[in-house]
This record gives structure tokens, C-alpha cells and sequence, in this order.
């Protein structure tokens, strides 16, 4: 059967404030895609595009600034709203809807962002596709300025870690120079396999000194990108989509919220 007759279910992470977003303090997934009034004023919530552009089937999104706001803004039968206790990382946030991802019945889970809009619908599919051969797939690109990017550790065709920029910029040179990729922060899973490694993942915590509330604190935090690695070590073949690096710009500054504004302009013609 072809993936596009096939519900998938989503999770989308709706949760964060965005600190870099200076000027605005709602949740940023809220932020317009056409701007009105102002750049943080308009139509069309990043989420809204984010949620219309997956594959049909359940959606979870989860949230936790202003998580009200969120909910009203989308009203559709198949998205389900989990709330994110404590923002313990991505993998944190993945964590919280356990529960929802052991409720569906779909054998594909996609784990994609709140603010990164103008990823198109075949994108996704070709995700899924992957799926067939290989129980984990992500979303790369190649960038203009590495910035402060996780790398994509890749040996032989399979995937083999995601390597934070303070760890990466400490490689000589040349291995450096075999970092082609940037992480996206876009996976796609069969569920089986995501379960049994979520559960591997809350095992293995992060401790993390954060300051909270003016108070320097060590914290748990979880990270998503651990999956890949683990998932490497025990064999698995963890698979890479590369895609423009304009399809996966997320909006974190008012900067890239301008660029994802004009980019969306062009997209649907109203340049």
C-alpha cells in the first residue's frame, strides 16, 4: 500500500517560549507566517502550516508556555494536546507523550517541530518511505554557515551519531571536514522501535547546571539526538534525507522570522 493511504501518527513540539525572540513573549509557534500589524502580528500560525502539512493521521502537540493560547488556536478532531510537566530537553518533551504514542495504533510515528513551517508534505512521505527499509530515518541539510549546528556523524550510509557544535568544533581539521550535514531535528520512526528506545532513553539522563529562577540548579534533561546513537550502537540503520536548508529553517530569532515570512510568500505566491 502507498505510504500516502496510510495514517502516520505526528508528534509536534509546541512547547517552548523561544528566548531569542526578543520583542515577543508568546509562544512561538504562534508567530505569523503573513505578517499584519507587525512582524509578530498576522495570519496563518506557524503550527496551523505545521500541522497541515503531515501526513493524515493522529497528531500530538505538545506544549507548556502558554499552553492555553496553543490549544484555542487549533481546533481539529485528530490533534490531541499533552502537556509537558518540567522543559527537560527534547527528549524530555518526546517523553510526555508516551503515553499518547502507546495509544495510537499506527505503525510510523513522525517527531517534527512547532516552528519550522515550510517543510512540504512529500518531505514527510519520503520520511515514511525510508521506513520500509530502515527503522529510523531524519531529516539533513547541508548549510552556508555551520553556526552552532549538531553534525551528522555518518558511517557508511547509516547514521551514526549527532554531534553537538561544543564537541565538534574541538575535531582537527580534517574530521571536521567530513561533517557534511546538519541535524534538522525532524525524525520519523516505526513505533515498536521508538517505544523500546524511549525507554532506554529515560534511563539515561542528562545533568545539566541551569540557572532557575536566579538560582544556579543541576537539572535532568533528555535529548532527542540520543536515540540516533543508541540506536547505532546496537546495530540498527538509522537513515538520512538531506533537503535545502531553506525547507528547514527554524524560527527562533526575528531575523529567521522574517526569512520563514518571505520564504512563505514565494511558496504560496503572493510575491
Amino acid at each position: 500500500m502507498a505510504q500516502q493511504h496510510v495514517e502516520t501518527t505526528s508528534i509536534v513540539f509546541a512547547a517552548g517560549k523561544g528566548t531569542r525572540m526578543t520583542g515577543y513573549g508568546g509562544n512561538k509557534t504562534l508567530l505569523p507566517l503573513v505578517a499584519g500589524k507587525s512582524r509578530f502580528e498576522g495570519e496563518r500560525p506557524l503550527l496551523r502550516e505545521v500541522l497541515d502539512n503531515l501526513p493524515p493521521g493522529p497528531k500530538g502537540v505538545v506544549v507548556h508556555h502558554l499552553a492555553d493560547e496553543v490549544r484555542k488556536s487549533v481546533q481539529a478532531p485528530d490533534v490531541d494536546f499533552i502537556f509537558q510537566e518540567e522543559t527537560n530537553g527534547t527528549g524530555g518533551a518526546l517523553l510526555s507523550a508516551r503515553t499518547f504514542i502507546e495509544s495510537v495504533r499506527t505503525g510510523n510515528i513522525i517527531i517534527t517541530m512547532g516552528d519550522v513551517p515550510l517543510i512540504r508534505p512529500a518531505t514527510y512521505l519520503k520520511l515514511l518511505e525510508m521506513l520500509e527499509r530502515r527503522p529510523m530515518a531524519l531529516l539533513g541539510f547541508e548549510p552556508r554557515d555551520r553556526a552552532r549546528y549538531g553534525m551528522l556523524e555518518i558511517d557508511g550510509g547509516r547514521v551514526a551519531r549527532i554531534v553537538e557544535w561544543e564537541y565538534w568544533k574541538d575535531y582537527l581539521p580534517e574530521k571536521q571536514a567530513r561533517l557534511q550535514y546538519c541535524n534538522a531535528g525532524v525524525y520519523a520512526a516505526r513505533r515498536p522501535v521508538l517505544l523500546e528506545y524511549m525507554a532506554e532513553l529515560e534511563r539515561l539522563p542528562h545533568k545539566v547546571r541551569k540557572i532557575r529562577d536566579g538560582k544556579e540548579t543541576t537539572i535532568k534533561e533528555y535529548f532527542l539526538t540520543d536515540l540516533v546513537e543508541m540506536m547505532y550502537a546496537r546495530g540498527l540503520d538509522v537513515g538520512m534525507i538531506a533537503v535545502p536548508e531553506q525547507e528547514v529553517i527554524g524560527v527562533d530569532t526575528p531575523e529567521s522570522l522574517e526569512t520563514v515570512q518571505r520564504l512563505y510568500a514565494q511558496i504560496a505566491g503572493r510575491d
